[in-house]
């Protein structure tokens, strides 16, 4: 793949290293505390039990996803180490480890975890270690950019409504992620710039996979996305891009929000 493009939104802000997972940052109040004298008292560790902010639950969805058929390894360890319960709204964050899809304001959803799940599988069928360059084609919330940062090397993710674009930026920023950068603009014309694209993924669906995502897809990289299909149902697409063309498998039903043009 040719050099990826300069780019200003990269979230990592000016050259600040990654982190090694998306745990909260430490304040700097406590990073400081444990500097100071043995002699200070401390009240003794909180036992976090199974609360949000607990890996227990994480790995108990993690454990769910895997009973329902998930078997990339690579996929569950990412799923297992993004804190979901930060990309929905504090009052349903007791839902965030339901297999459930939940509302993220501007009427869109953020997608259940098994589907986020099974789509990232599909993505990456065949592969060997970590992808390359992603398009994400619906950033929402940030979450599913945040899946994919752990396993692909590059996220590029576009949203055509702003208000959400700003969301996202505000709920992945804390967290330095290096390799995902967000774009504003319209998804159905994918972005250009920063193609070819090893992997294509798409987070709403329409009547037809628009050509500039085809276009943008690499040799050999795969698609994956809701489509209406004759029936006027929606079902999850699978396009494999050959050096003789395109191969495409039209899986399970899903459903997702319409895919429109333009921005908002």
């Amino acid at each position: 793949m040719k050099p990826r493009p300069s780019f200003p939104a990269n979230l990592s802000g000016s050259g600040v290293p990654p982190k090694s997972s998306l745990s909260r940052p430490v304040p700097k109040t406590l990073a400081n505390a444990t500097n100071k004298s043995s002699s200070v008292h401390r009240p003794p560790p909180v036992s976090m039990g199974l609360g949000l902010d607990s890996s227990a639950v994480r790995a108990q969805m993690v454990a769910k996803l895997a009973a329902q058929g998930v078997q990339d390894a690579l996929v569950l360890q990412a799923m297992g180490r993004v804190e979901r319960h930060l990309f929905v709204e504090s009052a349903l964050a007791g839902q965030a480890y339901e297999d459930t899809s939940l509302p993220i304001g501007f009427e869109q959803t953020i997608s259940k975890p098994n589907v986020v799940a099974r789509m990232i599988e599909l993505l990456r069928q065949d592969a060997q270690g970590k992808l390359g360059r992603i398009l994400e084609i619906g950033t929402g919330c940030g979450y599913q950019a945040a899946v994919l940062s752990h396993v692909a090397s590059e996220v590029y993710s576009i949203e055509r409504l702003r208000g959400l674009h700003e969301k996202a930026k505000k709920n992945l920023l804390p967290f330095r992620l290096p390799n995902v950068h967000l774009i504003f603009g319209d998804g159905m014309l994918g972005f250009p710039k920063g193609a070819p694209y090893a992997g294509i993924i798409s987070a709403a669906g329409g009547d037809n996979v628009p050509q500039a995502w085809l276009d943008q897809l690499a040799t050999g990289g795969r698609l994956v996305a809701p489509t209406v299909t004759p029936s006027g149902h929606q079902a999850l697409v699978v396009i494999h891009k050959t050096s003789q063309g395109f191969d495409r498998q039209v899986l399970e039903a899903v459903h997702f929000v319409p895919l429109k043009s333009g921005i908002a």
